[in-house]
């Protein structure tokens, strides 16, 4: 976590996802999101938040770049892991690996912006991850679309890579109105 309370593993994997998506666009992202400052851990929320206004405006671009930012902050947080843990998560029933994974993904929202909490429930039908304090959702006015992308991504990678198929869908987003944001976890049969 950078002294401004945001991941680094967000920062990078924007950084990353604006790289791959809008190509064309990182020189101005860069005036944010610098290199120089991704490699020191130094860029901080006001920045950020200044990435994430003008990603909103750039229009379906926001949705696909939050989501594959996600995909990569997932698998960037299943390297660090290290082998023991990753074996263990991949040697376990798939019930039990699904609560580890949604352990290792409450552990990365929780590392994404200081101020974000996610409470998580399982049945045996799906999942449930209510989102306090997104970053994404930080808005002035209210917004037609969810703004969780990344969340939802975050989810759907990380069991991906263990075996666990799932589809995530947005069901609230607090950009749009809502206290908080919830996604819903179903395994795909």
């Amino acid at each position: 976590m950078s002294e401004a309370g945001v991941g680094r593993v967000l920062v990078a994997s924007l950084h990353q996802a604006i790289a791959d998506l809008l190509p064309t666009r990182l020189e101005f992202y860069e005036a944010w999101l610098n290199p120089a400052g991704l490699r020191d851990g130094r860029i901080g929320l006001a920045p950020l938040a200044a990435v994430l206004s003008f990603l909103r405006q750039e229009g379906e671009p926001y949705r696909l770049v939050t989501a594959r930012a996600g995909e990569y902050a997932a698998e960037w947080t299943v390297a660090d892991l290290g082998g023991f843990h990753r074996g263990l998560i991949r040697s376990a029933p798939a019930a039990l690996r699904v609560h580890l994974l949604l352990r290792v993904a409450r552990g990365l929202i929780r590392s994404t912006y200081r101020g974000s909490r996610a409470a998580m429930r399982w049945r045996r039908g799906g999942g449930l991850v209510t989102i306090r304090g997104s970053i994404f959702c930080e808005v002035r006015e209210r917004v037609e679309q969810p703004l969780c992308h990344y969340y939802a991504a975050v989810l759907t990678r990380l069991m991906h890579q263990f075996g666990i198929e799932v589809e995530t869908s947005i069901e609230q987003c607090r950009a749009t109105g809502a206290g908080h944001c919830q996604v819903t976890i179903r395994p795909v049969l």
